[in-house]
């Protein structure tokens, strides 16, 4: 099989994945930012991780907050806390990254982490010079609906590279049906995070490091 385009998951795949309880603090943040002290627990990891559109609307309306404004908030906040990871150290990409310089095709992100993340890390750190597109989430309510497995952003990237023939490389099962659902083979990277995980989902690839696709992309 011979790919003319790969498009990459971020967190877990090129960088390090953000710690729950950083972004579990950000959240609570958020909401004291919005004048809610004493948020339940429950609310707090529920806007964490997982969100939907729904169960923000629910615990918006249990503080009365408007759900549009508190989400914009909640990302905001999350995003600065990851782009202070990155500043300090502890969110830094895996030491195989250099592995795609060599990669004769074209690269795109696609990340459901915010647009504002994906575009510091990008920026902040070498070795993301070679990737043509570079999407993450807008911070609307909205644009949880267009998660993976959505392929919205998938198929915004491989316009942008004008893709033929194209590989989603990631570490969720999210990310594999993301590909399907946008008529696309996947690769399943097993980092260590990843490493003994059963999947319920059938990628076209399984791998262990990013230069592995070297045997695969032909």
């Amino acid at each position: 099989m011979t790919y003319d385009t790969v498009v990459f998951d971020n967190d877990g795949v090129l960088v390090g994945r953000t710690r729950f309880d950083v972004l579990r603090d950000a959240t609570r943040d958020a909401f004291e930012e919005c004048g809610v002290e004493e948020p339940d627990p429950d609310d707090v990891e529920r806007m964490t991780i997982g969100a939907t559109p729904g169960s923000v609307g629910t615990v918006c309306q249990t503080y009365d907050l408007d759900p549009g404004s508190f989400w914009r908030t909640r990302d905001d906040v999350v995003s600065k806390a990851q782009q202070q990871e990155a500043r300090e150290g502890r969110k830094t990409p895996y030491d195989d990254l250099n592995e795609l310089q060599s990669l004769e095709v074209e690269m795109g992100i696609v990340s459901s982490n915010q647009q504002a993340t994906v575009d510091f890390l990008v920026d902040h750190f070498d070795g993301f010079e070679r990737f043509g597109a570079a999407y993450g989430r807008e911070p609307t309510i909205h644009s949880l609906q267009l998660r993976k497995p959505n392929p919205h952003y998938i198929e915004q990237a491989l316009g942008d590279l004008d893709a033929g023939n194209a590989l989603f490389v990631g570490d969720n099962e999210s990310d594999v049906r993301a590909a399907e659902n946008a008529g696309i083979d996947s690769a399943f990277i097993r980092r260590p995070h990843r490493r003994d995980w059963e999947l319920n989902v059938w990628p076209t690839w399984e791998i262990d490091r990013l230069s592995d696709l070297h045997d695969i992309v032909g």
